[in-house]
């Protein structure tokens, strides 16, 4: 069949036979040709940032381990990508030591504050007001980058908390170059234009900055040195109270409480066997972890190599599996210490098996009729359990991993400045399901179990991941993307596990998502040929083309011991290795 020929010759090119003869069969605009990774033989930081790989790296050369370059790198996305991540919000990450072979996981994701109601952002008819869990000083969770990075550090650091900063404050201080990314952000974000402290920083009297000027941010440096000095003044000493302050004058409720309550995490992370490897990733408040694993065992034995890199078949397989653990996420996941999660069962692959035989690679099922699972189903199955984002992984010479995810949620977080301090809040109170089936900004759908109560942490989507294939370090990596952030991350695996990719491959290649709501089969539109998307319409999947989603970065180990790092070519970033 000419098809399955097809795509066997792509899927040949993709494990290194001609990439330019995928080229060829793929039309790519001129970014999206597969770059060549980064390689070394020592360490490697791969973030969405060259100044922020570059500051983890500086780390690791001054006998700096993985988590102060991570520290590091993160501190410095908080300053030279403000519109991702930053000290005003939150994520996750896993840390792996290679010498006893232990990896753990760090929640230090944002929490509603004690003041938050479910009704939040309804108005007195119950429909959801408009941009209310979205802009503003009412869409901002309590913060947890800070005591996050601080509680890494604290732990497993070698270098003194003072020369891991140090770069973050070198930046804000001394300014650097606002590139095109940046500049386009700021732009569209008009909600920076309303809030008096983030008009000051990112406009020069009222203009946005451009492409190639100067951007200082002074308050945020001064911030920055108190926080070198006592990462607890972030909670408890004048930041705090700054924070809370700018909250009580406009009309927030994240109080001096709040702040002085929070403590990240640490929580047992979510590990599975696939194919010869074993997957790790992160357990609920995140769904990332329970997804990835599911989605994987779905796909199972699948011979995907034998059907071809993205032939229908591979690809309809795929689909199909994350519609099935889509709907589970809107139905089941959510904060455990509010709600119980079922992950031991969602993750079995007696689950998985069971489900398998709904997926018809010759015929898509509409979302309609893909369910959640059924819970009697999914009480037997249980057992004991054992959009804008940024993404950074280090690995450092003893082949010690941090695979790190944090956010401030949409561009720019609620599009506020806490006066006086530089720091952007975050708008994480939007990954609530403030309304049953009401879609969140990146269309994604909750119930119940992602209702909004006071302390409660909002389902995430984000996926950081670490790879060990016989006790030895494969790959890790993650990825920005909001409700794609999943589907980014299986597809980096398989790329690397299934396909033989290297790093700069796996993160160039073409993506696709599906969410379960709404019911459309998501293709990045430079990706896929015609006759690939006419195949998959005939099928009956409903195909919307879009712009590139994501911007991951990835770290992955050779045979022979070397590291190859990428950052994506959909953004700016870099991995810089020595």
């Amino acid at each position: 069949m000419i098809f399955s020929y097809f795509w066997t010759v792509r899927a040949r090119a993709t494990a290194g036979w001609s990439l330019g003869l995928l080229s060829l069969l793929v039309n790519q605009p001129a970014w999206a040709a597969f770059i060549t990774p980064t390689r070394s033989s020592q360490g490697m930081v791969a973030s969405a940032h060259p100044l922020a790989s570059q500051a983890g790296l500086e780390v690791l050369k001054q006998g700096g381990n993985a988590a102060d370059a991570a520290v590091a790198t993160a501190f410095a996305l908080s300053v030279v990508e403000p519109f991702s991540a930053g000290l005003g919000g939150g994520g996750f990450l896993l840390v792996r030591w290679q010498k006893t072979g232990e990896t753990k996981a760090l929640d230090f994701r944002e929490r509603a504050p004690l003041q938050a109601t479910r009704n939040l952002y309804l108005d007195p008819a119950g429909k959801v007001r408009p941009g209310a869990s979205l802009d503003g000083h009412l869409a901002v969770g309590v913060p947890g980058t800070v005591a996050g990075l601080s509680d890494l550090h604290r732990q497993s650091g070698k270098l003194s908390w003072a020369q891991v900063i140090a770069p973050a404050i070198r930046y804000a201080e001394q300014g650097f170059v606002v590139s095109d990314r940046l500049a386009a952000v700021i732009t569209a974000r008009t909600a920076l234009l309303k809030n008096p402290a983030a008009r000051q920083i990112f406009t020069q009297n009222g203009i946005p900055y451009s492409a190639g000027a100067l951007l200082v941010q002074t308050d945020l440096a001064k911030t920055l040195k108190q926080i070198a000095q006592a990462p607890q003044s972030f909670y408890t000493g004048p930041i705090a109270q700054a924070i809370a302050r700018d909250m009580a004058q406009n009309n927030g409720i994240v109080s001096l409480e709040d702040l002085r309550r929070y403590r990240p995490i640490w929580r047992e992370p979510l590990c599975g066997p696939f194919r010869q490897a074993q997957v790790c990733s992160m357990p609920p408040p995140s769904s990332g972890g329970v997804h990835l694993l599911q989605i994987l065992n779905l796909i199972g034995d699948a011979d995907l190599k034998s059907m071809g890199w993205h032939s229908p078949d591979a690809l309809q397989l795929m689909a199909s599996a994350m519609q099935i653990a889509y709907a589970d996420r809107a139905t089941y996941l959510g904060d455990p210490a509010f709600v119980k999660v079922p992950v031991a069962a969602l993750i079995s692959p007696a689950y998985a098996q069971l489900r398998r035989p709904e997926i018809n690679l010759q015929q898509a099922r509409p979302s309609n009729q893909v369910k959640a699972a059924d819970p009697v189903l999914l009480q037997k199955l249980q057992r004991s359990e054992s959009s804008d984002t940024t993404h950074l992984t280090v690995v450092d010479p003893e082949r010690n991993v941090v695979s790190l995810t944090f956010t401030i949620n949409g561009p720019f977080g609620a599009g506020v400045v806490a006066a006086g301090t530089g720091i952007l809040l975050n708008n994480e109170m939007d990954d609530f399901a403030i309304a049953p089936d009401t879609p969140n900004l990146y269309g994604l759908v909750g119930q119940d179990a992602n209702a909004i109560a006071p302390g409660k942490t909002p389902l995430s989507s984000m996926t950081p991941f670490i790879v060990t294939k016989q006790g030895q370090f494969r790959l890790a990596g993650g990825s920005p993307g909001g409700s794609t952030i999943i589907t980014t991350s299986l597809q980096l695996i398989l790329n690397v596990l299934v396909y033989d990719m290297d790093a700069g491959a796996a993160i160039s290649a073409p993506r696709l998502h599906h969410q379960w709501v709404p019911d459309k089969l998501r293709l990045e539109r430079w990706g896929f040929d015609l006759m690939t998307i006419n195949e998959l319409k005939r099928r009956g999947n409903p195909i919307e083309e879009q712009s590139d989603w994501g911007n991951a970065s990835l770290i992955v180990g050779t045979p022979d011991g070397k590291l190859e790092g990428a950052a994506d070519p959909r953004g700016e970033g870099t991995a810089a290795g020595f």
